[in-house]
Order: structure tokens, then C-alpha cells, then sequence
């Protein structure tokens, strides 16, 4: 493996450490004050203590007066509406009973928020989705505030939720942290399957029943859905972030490595601590180099442009500044080596058996695209995660993985890449600034120049499609779908219309101040287009028949109206309230306070001057 790191990669981290250098060290700062202070339950008065430890057997309230084992915290996202957390049910009490047998403790801390893109696509609940990150990140917060815990292991998966708790932990930065997830449900359905009775439900040809048993046949057991969306991205990355075990995050929940990978993290969380004399501090753990592997992984995967936005805000709650600038720069010289679901026919589970993510982050390493000597919770540093986790004989063991791809139509090598980029871009113009997720979309769909059809909401585009009024080669403005607007929901409305558009032959594209997300296809979209509409951002002024230009190999994202006629338009405003219904008046004061998207789109650090 070489130690030589890509020149680019190189520059792009020196950069963000820069540019990060006065936030970076005021939160170490808050980290080493938090750290001198510890352990925090000494600081505890008998009252505090006893309250903190009443409900606890009695072996673990001796453990935890004694102040010499650790104690550790568990924040969980559980709930049974998820397929993916379902699993979660039992973690707690196994948890428990694993760091009880190594001499330590842990209790529930707390339990956060986890609601489900997938129930709630098209809905008015959708506009909650992303502000339940930011929510998460303060239940986190408040679940660990009580000052009781040597470490703390976070049980999420899903869209939202790992971001989030991540976000959340960070403020707890003087203390270990290990995710432990629960694996993928096994493969259902084909994807390409599913996609084409999606697209016969969205012309009509085919009734609900029809639909909902395809849906059923493809989402149909406990674990994480098999696409690659945002919560498959989300434990890709927290492994190329050393936030996991190496190869432990796409293990399905019923098999017997998975219940011994979950042993292994909690007995491993209690080497990390204060008490072991082996801390290891999440808020120092995670730097520069952790993110911009992050990302790597992100682009080299074809992962979810959502993390184009939450890859920002857990940034910025470790004290580091990144911006689409580094998004774009890094996929221009990170190619595309998977092909897993939308990007492909693939889902995760064949990604896993073709070599998962220690083949994957082994070629990364090789070719010294991703910081091998970042530092991890487990192993010596970032490199050892190229092992693989096995079980023989009821024990668990890690070796190195595989050398070659047992699959090279899902997983390949740099030397023969899907693409010679990434998977990510960057699109600015006069429209703004936006990214564009191009791994799934055929070369020959990459740009196009056609007249806009705009509309405030997708349900109009609902209806003009079936009126036939987009029989044509358009691109298509969803605007006021941004997170002042509305929340900035995910429009999977819109994929299966315009991909029925695309297949009958017509130039078609996307443009929106809203989000697609992980499950973004074949269709060019320019999404999370800032400033949004509802700030007064150039969407705002379009009328239907404006020319645009959507060109992802250049970058260009550009309205074609003479200045003077652009000049004398009026600001529109959005046509939908989003203000009431379903609890959205309670987050009324997220609308206000929210960041663009570019930003992060939270509530929780201020607005940057400038990207630089």
C-alpha cells in the first residue's frame, strides 16, 4: 500500500484545514476543557449519582461508584416502524450484558427520533425529514448531558439519523464512540424489476395493487433497505471514517456474524475509554483527513447526494469547514467503482459479496486517494480497515480482504473504473449554485439546453404529465422546495415521471432548490440549487419557455434571458403554504433560522461569510 496521497486529495485537505483553522480550534478547545474535567460522574454530587444510577443491579452501581470501569452511554434510534432499526429491539440489553462481562457498565442514555423517508414520501410529514436531523442531534445532546458516561456507542442507520447523531456526539467530542449497526435485509425483488412497475404505475397502465406488490416484494423483511441510498451511504462512510468495525456494516441481521460483530464493539468500546488509558477522543479522532475520505468514499461508491449536505453540517459540528467546491474538485480525479442500485442493477448485498468495502478502501489506499494514516477507533489507523471480519468456530477474526473484485460488474479497480470521475458535480451559473449526481445517468443525458415548465410543487408536474402536456424535450423547475421554504423534502415523485419522459424518447432534466437523494437515477437533476427560491434565489424569477442550459461536463447551470428582460421580472412567491399540518407549525422557527443547503442546511451553527 502506498503512503504517497493523490496530490489533489492533498490539497483539497490542507485547504478545508485551513479555511477550518479558527472553528477547528475553538472546538478542540471545548473538547480539552470537557477532557480535564473527566470523568465527568466524579464531579457528580451524591444526589446526582444516586439518581443516575438508581434503577441499575446492584453489581453495576458498585461498578459505576467505583469510577475505575467506564461507563458507557447508549443513544438509540430504535422504534419498529423502520425496517432497518427493527433489529435494534434487542441491542440494548445484549449490549449490556457484553460490557458487563468485560467489567464495565452501560445504560440507555436516551433515545432519539427516527422516521422513515420511504413512509413519508410525497406527504406532508416529508418536510419534517430534514429538520429531524438537526432534532436528533439535540436529543443526543440532551441524552448525554447528563455527565454519567465514559463512552457512548450510537444505534442508527437511516437517512437522517446517523448525521445526526453523529452531529450530536460531537459535542461529547472528549468521549470514545463507536456506531454498531444491524445489517441489510436480504435481497428482495430486481431492482430493474421494481423500477419498471414504477414507471407502468406513473402512465397508468397498471393499478395499486400491482405496485404495492412489487413495493412489498422489494421492502420486505427487518434491515436496511438494499439500495444504495442515503442509509447504506451513511454505514459505507462511517467505516471510512473509522466510526465502525471494519466489513461490519452490510452483515444481515439474522446471521451469527452479525451478533458477534455487535460483542465485539461493545467489548471494544470499553478499550478506548479514559479508564483503559488507551483514549480514544471522537472530536480528535475525526479531522480533515476523516471527511475528505468521507467524501472520497462517497464519490468512488456513487453514494447519496445527500450527503452533500450532511457530510457539511458533521463538519461543522467537529470545527471544519467543506464546501461543494471540495465535493466537485474530489470527483474529478476519484473514479466511480461501484455499481449498486440506482447507479446499477446491483444492491448491497452484492456489493458485500463482491468484496465490500475493504476491496474497496484497499484500491482507494493503493492509488493514495483516501488518507490511510487517518486516525480510526479501531485498529492502529484508517489502513487497517482494509481486513474483513470472519467467524470460524464461534470466533470472531479479521484478515485481509479480498485482492480482486468477485464481481467486476458491481465492484471494480481503479485501473478499470465505471467512470474516471466521481459520482458527484458541481453546477453553477446565473441559476446559482447546485450538485448533480451523474453515476447513474447515461453520458448522453449529461447536458442539454431546452425550454423550462415550472412549477411550485410536484404534484402540478402530477398533472401536467397526465394531460400530456410534457410530451417534449423540457427541464423541469420544482422550485420553493428549499429548507426555508418547506423543509426541503425529497421528490421521488417526480423519478418515475420524468424517467417515463426520458424513455419515450425526449430530452428531459431536473432542476430544484430541493433534494432527490441516494435514490436519484437515470434523469440529470440538478438539485439543492442555492440561494433557494424562497430567499429571493434566481428560481424564484423563471417563467415557463425560459431557455436553461444543464450541462454537467461543464459545470453550467444557466438561464438563457436577455439581462433586460431578467431585470424587469417580479419575485414570485411560493404557491403552497407549508406553515401548518402534521406538526410543521412546530418547526416554524427551523424555516427561519435553517442555512442553505451548501451550508449544511441546519439550525445549529451560524451562516458562513464566504466559502474561503
Amino acid at each position: 500500500m502506498t503512503n504517497n496521497v493523490h496530490p489533489v486529495v492533498a490539497a483539497v485537505t490542507q485547504r478545508i484545514a485551513q479555511r477550518s483553522r479558527v472553528h477547528r480550534a475553538d472546538y478542540l478547545r471545548l473538547i480539552d476543557q470537557a477532557m480535564a474535567e473527566q470523568p465527568a460522574r466524579e464531579k457528580l454530587s451524591c444526589g446526582n449519582l444516586a439518581h443516575g444510577f438508581a434503577a441499575c443491579s446492584e453489581d453495576d452501581k458498585t461498578s459505576i461508584r467505583l469510577m475505575n470501569a467506564a461507563n458507557i452511554g447508549i443513544v438509540t434510534a430504535y422504534n419498529d416502524m423502520l425496517s432497518a432499526h427493527q433489529p435494534y429491539a434487542e441491542y440494548p440489553e445484549k449490549l449490556k450484558q457484553y460490557i458487563r462481562a468485560v467489567g464495565s457498565t452501560a445504560q440507555v442514555a436516551g433515545a432519539v427520533p427516527a422516521m422513515c423517508d420511504g413512509v413519508t414520501q410525497g406527504l406532508a410529514g416529508m418536510e419534517l425529514s430534514l429538520f429531524s436531523r438537526d432534532t436528533i442531534a439535540q436529543s443526543t445532546v440532551v441524552a448525554l448531558s447528563h455527565q454519567m458516561f465514559d463512552g457512548v456507542i450510537c444505534l442508527g442507520i437511516c437517512d437522517k439519523i446517523v448525521p445526526g447523531l453523529l452531529m450530536g456526539a460531537l459535542r461529547f467530542g472528549h468521549l470514545p464512540m463507536l456506531f454498531v449497526p444491524a445489517g441489510p435485509m436480504p435481497s428482495g425483488i430486481a431492482n430493474s424489476e421494481k423500477a419498471r412497475v414504477r414507471q407502468l404505475y406513473a402512465q397508468g397502465k397498471i393499478g395499486r395493487e400491482e405496485l404495492l406488490a412489487a413495493e412489498a416484494a422489494s421492502y420486505h423483511a427487518p434491515g436496511t433497505c438494499t439500495f444504495y441510498g442515503t442509509a447504506n451511504s451513511n454505514q459505507l462512510l462511517m467505516e471510512a471514517m473509522g466510526l465502525q468495525l471494519p466489513g461490519g456494516s452490510f452483515v444481515n441481521p439474522d446471521a451469527p456474524l452479525r451478533e458477534a460483530l455487535t460483542q465485539a464493539a461493545a467489548e471494544h468500546i470499553t478499550r478506548i475509554t479514559r479508564q483503559s488509558g488507551r483514549l480514544r477522543a471522537l472530536g480528535k479522532v475525526l479531522d480533515e483527513r476523516s471527511f475528505v475520505n468521507a467524501v472520497v468514499a462517497l464519490l468512488a461508491s456513487g453514494g447519496s447526494t445527500n450527503h452533500s449536505i450532511h457530510l457539511v453540517a458533521m463538519a461543522r459540528a467537529a470545527g471544519l469547514i467543506i464546501n461543494w467546491d471540495d465535493f466537485d474538485e474530489l470527483s474529478g480525479v476519484v473514479p466511480l467503482l461501484c455499481r449498486i442500485y440506482p447507479n446499477g442493477q446491483a444492491d448491497i448485498n452484492h456489493f458485500q459479496a463482491a468484496g465490500g468495502t475493504s476491496y474497496l478502501f484497499a484500491q482507494l489506499f493503493e492509488h493514495g486517494l483516501m488518507h490511510a494514516d487517518a486516525q480510526a477507533m479501531w485498529g492502529d489507523s484508517l489502513a487497517d480497515y482494509i481486513q474483513e471480519p470472519k467467524l470460524e468456530a464461534a470466533e470472531l477474526s479479521w484478515s485481509q480482504g479480498c485482492d480482486k473484485s468477485l464481481d467486476t460488474q458491481v465492484l471494480t479497480n481503479v485501473e478499470q473504473p465505471f467512470d474516471p470521475e466521481g459520482g458527484l458535480k458541481l453546477l453553477q451559473g446565473n441559476l446559482g449554485r447546485g450538485v448533480i449526481k451523474v453515476s447513474a445517468v447515461a453520458a448522453k443525458h449529461r447536458s442539454l439546453c431546452a425550454p423550462a415548465v415550472v412549477v411550485d410543487d410536484q404534484d402540478q408536474l402530477k398533472a401536467k404529465f397526465d394531460a400530456g402536456e410534457l410530451d417534449r424535450d423540457c427541464v423541469v423547475v420544482v422550485r420553493f422546495q428549499g429548507p426555508s421554504a418547506n423543509g426541503m423534502p425529497e421528490l421521488h415523485k417526480l423519478t418515475p415521471i420524468l424517467g417515463s419522459l426520458q424513455d419515450r424518447g425526449f430530452a428531459v432534466a431536473l432542476v430544484t432548490d430541493g433534494r432527490m437523494s441516494g435514490a436519484s437515477g437515470k434523469i440529470p437533476a440538478a438539485i439543492h440549487v442555492s440561494p433557494e427560491a424562497a430567499a429571493g434565489g434566481p428560481l424564484a424569477y423563471l417563467e415557463d419557455g425560459d431557455v436553461i442550459v444543464l450541462d454537467a461536463g461543464s459545470g453550467r447551470l444557466e438561464c438563457q434571458v436577455a439581462p433586460e428582460i431578467w431585470s424587469s421580472r417580479q419575485l414570485q412567491s411560493a404557491a403552497m403554504d407549508s406553515s401548518s399540518g402534521i406538526g410543521r407549525e412546530y418547526f416554524g422557527v427551523f424555516r427561519q433560522a435553517v442555512t442553505g443547503a451548501e451550508e449544511g442546511a441546519s439550525v445549529l451553527f451560524p451562516a458562513l461569510a464566504g466559502a474561503d
